[in-house]
């Protein structure tokens, strides 16, 4: 029996699991540093085992690893590089969901040397928009074609009946991983020309989409797009843009947060008395009685801009204490984040996932389209849990069956691996679906 071990146990995490559970080949160790969240995920499976493990113990990650054949890393990304390299000491199979890192790039030949597999971005985005892309440019180059353009869009977000505060969002995965992800910088390509977005501008570049039965929704570029023109075989093509889908005014309201300072990492002390507004203050150099003016100053925009309601709601002006003596202006905004934009029970998350080519086959233009539109299971999994840990599930399964003999560090863009990942999701109703038309 091949045993996986599960690091983690946070908000996507139950679904990797019950699969891999009804496996009757596997053994499966969840390890979290709240062993009662591994225990509800292992929910007594008699080929479950839950563990309590502090990920900052190397002695107790090593122990671990050690007695595991292939380690799934849901943890932060910043521990990743510290489970690789065990992995590799002890010639373990690695996967993640989460973006190659340069320092994980660099162990590609020891990965290779010691015959592993370290699978990456198999979670959605990154993910099942590789593989449904790379499938499709497969085919192009099939019938001799080539692809000219291709912009990618993902988003996960409320269900149109869940969405019901003035943010237009709730949280279905790491709250704080949501915020930070709004410091990136980014890079695309457009028209053949090399556009840099700088991290202090990140969502002043907005894209517009309509998605067929829900309306238009907008985008921000999500991160470097140019690094996956060599990912994807697209050599010469034009344009190429990997987005992030919200409802439209989400980009003008984090324009105003990434301006105010409300995105720096640099903690403060003494915060706990001080109240939200003193806070808001601290950062804008206002006065507490004109919290609004001061945030609209220090930010360039009018008093009616839709930022200045919703941080009102959110409580961001209020006289409401911090509670919390030492933390960042990032972790401030975050934890209230949380606190606010939850979703209650019964409700539905949302992933929406496009693709759209242009590709030239035989001197003819065609617009390719593929669309996955995905929700949560009311008082069940929710759509992000499902999309972001079944193709890991998937992927693992079939390393355990000796079906992929692939090595290296990897993201799912190998036929090998994109195939029969996408043909088991779309047994449980997780597809794409593919129109295609001449230009």
């Amino acid at each position: 029996m091949k045993r996986v071990l599960i690091l983690g146990a946070g908000l996507v995490t139950r679904p990797i699991v019950r699969y891999l559970l009804e496996q009757a080949n596997l053994a499966v160790t969840v390890a979290s540093r709240t062993v009662s969240k591994a225990e509800a995920l292992i929910a007594k499976h008699p080929n479950g085992q839950a563990k309590a493990l502090n990920v900052d113990d190397g002695a107790a990650l090593e122990a671990a690893i050690k007695d595991c054949d292939v380690a799934i890393s849901l943890l932060p990304w910043i521990h990743h590089l510290a489970v690789a390299k065990l992995c590799i000491k002890h010639r373990k199979h690695l996967v993640t969901t989460s973006y190659v890192s340069p320092a994980m790039k660099e162990l590609d030949s020891q990965v290779r040397e010691a015959d592993l597999l370290f699978l990456n971005e198999i979670g959605v985005d990154p993910g099942i928009d590789h593989m449904s892309a790379q499938q499709i440019i497969d085919q192009v180059k099939g019938e001799g074609g080539q692809i000219v353009s291709f912009l990618s869009y993902c988003g996960g977000l409320p269900a149109p009946d869940a969405d019901n505060n003035p943010w237009n969002y709730k949280f279905s995965w790491s709250p704080r991983g949501v915020v930070l992800a709004a410091r990136n910088a980014a890079r695309y390509l457009e028209n053949g020309k090399l556009v840099e977005v700088p991290n202090w501008d990140y969502f002043a570049t907005v894209r517009y989409l309509p998605v067929d039965g829900l309306g238009v929704f907008e985008s921000y570029p999500n991160r470097d797009s140019i690094g996956y023109i060599d990912v994807y075989g697209l050599q010469g093509i034009q344009t190429i843009y990997r987005g992030t889908l919200r409802v439209p005014g989400h980009c003008a309201t984090w324009t105003t947060i990434a301006r105010s300072g409300l995105l720096d990492l640099e903690e403060r002390v003494g915060m706990a008395g001080k109240t939200y507004a003193e806070f808001i203050c601290g950062l804008t150099g206002g006065t507490p009685d004109e919290v609004r003016p001061s945030y609209c100053r220090k930010t360039g925009i009018p008093i009616t801009h839709n930022a200045i309601s919703r941080l009102e709601w959110l409580g961001m002006f209020s006289d409401e204490k911090i509670g919390i003596d030492r933390i960042s202006p990032l972790d401030v905004l975050a934890n209230r984040l949380d606190q606010k934009l939850r979703y209650a029970p019964g409700e539905r998350d949302m992933l929406v996932l496009v693709h759209e080519f242009v590709a030239e086959i035989k001197g003819k233009r065609e617009y390719i389209r593929s669309q996955m539109v995905d929700f949560g299971i009311p008082d069940g999994d929710t759509s992000m849990a499902r999309t972001v840990s079944l193709p890991a599930a998937i992927a693992t399964r079939m390393i355990c069956e000796g079906r992929i003999k692939l090595t290296g560090v990897r993201i799912p863009v190998d036929r090998a691996i994109y195939e029969p990942v996408l043909r088991e999701l779309a047994t449980m109703n997780i597809v794409c679906r593919e129109s295609r038309r001449p230009l």
